[in-house]
């Protein structure tokens, strides 16, 4: 096969099925990447910038950026459509050595961390209402909190739900994901509805704002761990019917979903909340709605982020599963992890394990979000590398079919990959501790992926490999 042609065969043996559909595929997008985050930054961002329209820069500037991204995204996904997503992009472009490093951060730390962040920011959610207020005290027998066993619990009933194959997950994230942005146009209606808002908070201004740059490059990370999530999609890409046309419509309208959802929760919660309101309260929607409909309203918004949190960890342990399953397939990786259920048509020991892991987080790491912040760095670092990878296929691969090209190249990929090095080094300087003990989990991969070769040999070659 000439290199000018394509990096990887274009035949393929049993795989998982492709089973899901455009809309299936946008519920993905648009459910995992809408968490708690739009109910939460708002405080974060006017505390760094003091001001209602650069606010607003700030949510424009990070979403035309994951824009950007998104599109390089669906160029490479619709081009190299299989499982393990930037893996992919990654191994074809740069080699196994740094496809692994990047499948081991997600396994190891990026994953599970994120997992147990969601489920424990899901029961700390449902703590408002009285019914689960045992999720406060701890088990009887044992130094658990309530709200552990709970995250827990949550965390193997999705896992279960995609044990029993990605459609079920699928339907599932379509149906809840309908249902939390319907949930949140009525969070914004309500605002929108009431006497006691006022268009005049939109110039309202916060004195002692960090401000400057440095307040908007702290404002901007917020808004892109809002958005962030947009890049899950691609790891299932290997399950998603006619991906060629799926991927870049799920991809790009997707987030443009999420943006218009964002902005139009923001400006409800700005409508109700004058700039300094906002940067008081720890969860500026629940205080927006509390004015507006009372202690009702703070419960409405509570179930709003609770189904919006159990949404998006569907998403993420979905996604989750399938980057060690594709390096299991290459054999970069223990083989246990490429297994598909024969039934089920599940990679059920990856989604195992990486229970076993998200557990391990909530039992004994009470800081565990410590590793999340860690994982942040890690991750700006691998979107960085990834979309670079479309700059060496346009160049070393023409003749690739490419179903889809980004609008704009190289111009935005390009803007994307500075961006991204800024959002970098920025978080790399603000987090100086957090982000070498970032370098370093990363490094550890190094020394297992030796065990790996030891035991299991070369790699597959992807010139002579399957599709994913």
């Amino acid at each position: 096969m000439s290199d000018s042609t394509s990096p990887i065969s274009q035949q393929s043996p049993a795989d998982l099925p492709r089973v899901l559909g455009a809309s299936q595929a946008t519920a993905i997008v648009v459910g995992t990447i809408i968490g708690s985050g739009i109910f939460l930054v708002p405080r974060e961002m006017m505390q760094d910038l003091g001001s209602s329209s650069l606010v607003y820069l700030a949510w424009i500037v990070g979403g035309l950026l994951s824009l950007f991204g998104a599109m390089t995204y669906a160029e490479l996904g619709a081009m190299l459509p299989y499982a393990g997503g930037e893996y992919v992009y990654l191994r074809g472009a740069y080699g196994d050595t740094t496809a692994f490093l990047y499948m081991w951060t997600w396994f190891a730390v990026a994953k599970p961390a994120s997992i147990a962040a969601s489920a424990v920011g899901l029961a700390r959610t449902l703590e408002v209402f009285p019914s689960f207020h045992f999720l406060l005290v701890h088990v009887a027998g044992t130094p658990l909190l309530g709200s552990q066993i709970f995250a827990i619990v949550v965390t193997w009933l999705i896992t279960w739900l995609n044990y029993l194959g990605i459609k079920k997950a699928g339907n599932f994230q379509l149906v809840f994901t309908v249902l939390k942005a319907v949930l949140i146009l009525i969070v914004a209606a309500l605002c929108f509805a009431s006497v006691s808002g006022s268009w005049g908070n939109f110039s309202t201004g916060l004195p002692g704002a960090m401000g400057g740059m440095n307040g908007f490059m702290e404002a901007l990370i917020a808004t892109l761990w809002a958005y962030d999530g947009w890049n899950d999609l691609t790891m299932v890409a290997g399950e998603v019917k006619r991906p060629e046309r799926s991927l870049p419509v799920a991809l790009i309208g997707g987030l443009l979903a999420v943006g218009v959802l964002f902005m139009a929760t923001n400006a409800a919660i700005q409508y109700i909340l004058p700039a300094a309101g906002i940067a008081a309260s720890p969860q500026p929607a629940v205080s927006a709605l509390s004015v507006v409909a009372g202690p009702r309203g703070a419960g409405f918004v509570a179930a709003a982020m609770a189904v919006s949190i159990f949404v998006s960890l569907n998403g993420t342990i979905m996604s989750g599963a399938r980057v060690p399953y594709a390096a299991a397939r290459d054999r970069l990786f223990f083989p246990q992890f490429a297994h598909i259920h024969p039934r089920l048509k599940s990679p059920s020991t990856a989604l195992i394990i990486q229970g076993l892991l998200s557990t391990i987080l909530l039992i004994f790491l009470s800081q565990f979000q410590q590793f999340f912040d860690l994982a942040i760095f890690a991750e700006w670092l691998f979107y960085m590398l990834t979309t670079t990878t479309i700059f060496l296929y346009r160049r070393k691969y023409p003749g690739l079919k490419r179903p889809y090209r980004v609008w704009g190249y190289p111009v935005l990929p390009a803007i994307f990959v500075l961006c991204a090095a800024a959002v970098l080094v920025a978080s790399y300087t603000s987090n100086l501790r957090g982000s070498i003990l970032g370098t370093v989990l990363i490094l550890l991969g190094l020394p297992v992926l030796w065990l790996v070769r030891k035991l299991y040999g070369a790699s597959i070659p992807m010139e002579h490999g399957r599709m994913y």
